[in-house]
């Protein structure tokens, strides 16, 4: 029995540690995407009040770059892009730790189980759900349930309801 949940648990984790590294990619192009615009308006400000050797004249374009450059970091500070990166960056890795941890254990005893379950329920706890994109959670779903792999329960309604089909069949087991 515990050899059963265990490979549960070592499949949620897998599915886990696919996504939080989805995530990851996600939220890296999202902190590139912001980080590019910044460079670009610093060297346009570097440009600007190089040109010219009157004040009043690089006013206006200095006052509209620095303007940009305001909005945009504002954006950044508002999406949390480069927090949301380090932070899946982190589950990724603890799930794929996790997972090694499921897999060292030849033949696990409850106990055992039941740390390994409390570190997993621990992780989840921390994964930001509303923050990984439907696309990146859809597309983790089905290569996992499609495989016919066990999936954490908050991916469970992505793909719609679906039960996983039962590998005996259904009259052999009323029949007993």
């Amino acid at each position: 029995m515990v050899a059963l949940k265990s490979i549960k648990l070592l499949d949620k984790c897998e599915a886990m540690t696919l996504l939080c590294t989805k995530a990851t990619t996600h939220w890296a192009f999202i902190k590139f995407c912001f980080n590019i615009p910044l460079v670009l308006t610093s060297s346009a400000m570097c440009i600007i009040n190089s040109i010219s050797t009157n004040a009043s004249d690089i006013k206006i374009p200095n006052i509209i770059v620095n303007a940009i450059s305001v909005l945009i970091m504002s954006l950044n500070n508002t999406v949390r892009g480069a927090e949301k990166y380090e932070n899946f960056k982190k589950l990724s890795q603890q799930f794929m730790i996790l997972s090694q941890d499921i897999e060292k254990v030849e033949d696990m005893t409850i106990e055992q189980f039941n740390i390994l379950l409390l570190k997993y329920d621990n992780l989840i706890a921390d994964v930001g759900f509303e923050d990984i994109p439907s696309k990146i959670k859809v597309n983790v779903s089905k290569s996992f349930f499609e495989n016919d792999r066990h999936i954490p329960i908050q991916l469970n309604g992505i793909i719609g309801s679906h039960k996983r089909k039962p590998s005996v069949p259904l009259v052999s087991i009323l029949s007993t």
